[in-house]
């Protein structure tokens, strides 16, 4: 992991440890704990949507999106994103999100239980990661390039 990408993990991990809020890691960075070595784009985390009013003023300085509904041609979201010394963090609502389907032209709730994410050592830091079972589904929906080959590392590193 990059030392600039380390440090945001740790600013913002802190952050919402301190404001006592769930959290877990998701995207690349959750696809990196299961063990690939692919480069990470940005730093994905979920957090429930009420608690997003606990942070707005320790990252206020940091914000380059939101927070605010974001809809694209693949998700719908409750999303912030922050640019920490040139790390981006995306934080999107766990239990809102929808992904679309492209197979079945239909869009999809994931069922997200922050309950259940896996304790993994990221670079010395224990964190609460997406299961490796829900993190398949929904990169099997999107199924973008990147997507296709975090699919073949997490099936293959089981």
């Amino acid at each position: 992991m990059k030392p600039t990408t380390r440090v945001a993990l740790i600013w913002i991990t802190d952050i919402l440890i301190r404001h006592h809020i769930p959290f877990q890691i998701t995207g690349g960075l959750a696809v990196q704990a299961y063990g690939s070595t692919r480069e990470l784009a940005d730093i994905d985390i979920e957090i429930p949507e009420d608690d997003f009013i606990k942070i707005r003023d320790d990252v206020a300085s940091y914000i380059t999106f939101g927070p605010e509904n974001h809809k694209s041609e693949l998700w719908d979201l409750f999303l912030i994103t922050l640019n920490y010394n040139g790390q981006e963090i995306d934080i999107s609502g766990a239990y809102h999100t929808k992904i679309f389907n492209k197979i079945d032209n239909c869009w999809v709730s994931l069922n997200v239980d922050l309950a259940k994410a896996n304790y993994i050592d990221i670079d010395g830091l224990i964190l609460p990661v997406i299961p490796r079972a829900e993190l398949i589904a929904y990169k099997e929906i999107l199924s973008r390039p990147v997507d296709v080959l975090d699919l073949i590392h997490l099936k293959q590193a089981k």
